[in-house]
């Protein structure tokens, strides 16, 4: 979607110029921040988790904390390096876009904007590519789409015309966008699944920064050396980074968890429409335990404080002292108390050695309630069950046919 309205975006800014000149561009962006504006001003968006208790920490010792994270581990500064020199790559391109369209190419300024639509189009020809990214190794990909955008960069400075540098620059968004997504993804991985709020937030801050950076950058290389050493600046932003930290990054790969329990979650119904990266996310915030028979995992009149995806054996469902029904591998349970804010309205007692995975209630609110799809999914999935367990009350042999013995 960020490649497509970089595409559309572009486009529109060089039909703009074309006809009326740089002033209708800021006329457009400031009519479409109005709409954009009046689509959210009603929305309400319920919280997707307990609301915060009085003493909560105030935003700046919450920040505090996400930069005291970072600088503690080496991993962290490393991924939040990388993704800063991304944003200063990110924002050198803008600026670059307007000398190669008037300075080097020699075309009108409505030909800044027909380079950034190259540049995205790139990105979303390469969105196919980031989906299979999801669940491998991404250390070779990341330095790989790094080297690769430099590289385009660095030959848009050889002067291959505008054929050329369109096909240069389509190539460059395409591995920036596969860089973005590795990168994020890997962080992902690397970071408690407590902690993501805090260290994306950082992510966010340090990658405006770079986009600053980025932008001072270019005017100031291009006045030691021209337009040139401002493409073959820019383009050795990333591969200075990948020689200073390609090795730890390999090791970190190596070391992070690939969730491979997301091939369960994707069988899932609840999580079957959940897009890969956050499903990655999920399988990431899951905790394994074993549940000898006889033991209940939740019972009746409880808070409800967790999920549980069942990867091997069966538990009974019981609901004052009635079976209601089992569940056993690919299915889950503990869904109606978290969605629906009630206390458990059941027990979960296992009828075999259970092994379960647990998501803890934010995740699995933030998951869930933050994906349509999968909000809608999860909704009737509780609702269905609510419904079938009030007609098993009401008809006892219905009961009795849930129990083979």
């Amino acid at each position: 979607m960020e490649a497509a309205g970089i595409a559309a975006a572009g486009s529109l800014t060089g039909v703009l110029i074309w006809f009326g000149g740089v002033a209708g561009v800021f006329g457009v962006c400031a009519a479409l921040g109005v709409v954009a504006a009046l689509l959210v001003a009603g929305l309400r968006v319920p919280a997707l988790a307990a609301p915060p208790q009085p003493d909560a920490a105030p935003v700046a010792a919450g920040l505090g904390a996400s930069v005291r994270l970072a600088l503690g581990q080496s991993r962290l500064r490393l991924m939040l390096a990388l993704l800063t020199a991304e944003a200063a790559v990110v924002g050198a391109l803008d600026v670059l876009f307007v000398i190669l369209a008037v300075t080097v190419l020699g075309r009108s300024q409505a030909w800044a904007g027909y380079l950034n639509a190259a540049y995205g189009v790139g990105a979303i020809l390469a969105a196919p590519v980031g989906v299979l990214l999801v669940g491998r190794r991404l250390g070779v990909p990341i330095l790989g789409a790094a080297l690769v955008l430099s590289g385009a960069l660095a030959a848009v400075a050889a002067g291959p015309g505008l054929a050329g540098t369109v096909v240069l620059l389509t190539l460059a968004g395409a591995s920036r966008a596969l860089l973005d997504v590795a990168s994020r993804s890997l962080l992902q991985r690397s970071v408690p699944a407590q902690s993501l709020g805090q260290v994306f937030g950082l992510v966010e801050g340090l990658t405006f920064a770079g986009l600053a950076i980025g932008a001072v950058l270019v005017p100031l290389l291009v006045h030691l050396g021209g337009s040139a050493l401002a493409l073959l600046g820019v383009a050795a932003v990333l591969p200075l980074a990948a020689a200073a930290g390609g090795r730890a990054l390999l090791s970190l790969d190596a070391q992070a968890p690939v969730p491979v329990v997301q091939i369960a979650l994707r069988s899932t119904p609840l999580f079957a429409e959940l897009p890969a990266p956050a499903l990655e996310g999920v399988a990431a915030a899951l905790t394994p335990a074993e549940v000898p028979a006889g033991e209940a995992v939740i019972r009746q009149g409880e808070q409800g404080d967790a999920y549980y995806l069942i990867a091997a054996g069966q538990f009974d469902v019981v609901q004052d002292g009635r079976l209601l029904r089992r569940c056993g591998r690919g299915e889950g349970v503990g869904e109606i108390a978290l969605l629906h804010a009630v206390t458990r309205t059941a027990s979960v007692v296992a009828r075999t050695d259970v092994t379960v995975y647990k998501l803890a209630r934010e995740p699995f609110l933030t998951a869930v309630l933050g994906h349509a799809a999968t909000e809608r999914q999860a909704r009737t999935i509780a609702s269905g069950l609510l419904a079938a367990d009030a007609a098993r009350e009401d008809d006892p042999q219905a009961t009795d046919a849930a129990d083979p013995g």
